[in-house]
């Protein structure tokens, strides 16, 4: 598990643990899984799917934005 954090300009979206990360860079998707290398990326417009360390499957659309994995926790910032 790690921790995620998505973020708009003006309210946080979601806080918590989760198992698994699926997003839309610019040129594909990507996938987050724990303990990911340093990662900073482009997102662009599409779907942000994550499964809870409870196991809930959540889906969030998104504009553009930006993905960063550091350690073992990743942080969203979408419009």
């Amino acid at each position: 598990m790690f921790k995620l954090n998505i973020l708009t300009p003006e309210k946080e979206l979601f806080a918590g643990e989760v198992v698994s990360l699926v997003s839309s860079a610019l040129d594909g998707e990507i996938g987050i899984l724990a303990r990911h290398a340093p990662l900073a990326t482009v997102l662009g417009k599409g779907r942000l799917r994550f499964t809870t360390a409870g196991g809930e499957s959540r889906e969030i659309k998104t504009g553009q934005g930006f993905l960063r994995v550091s350690g073992n926790q990743v942080i969203v910032l979408i419009n």
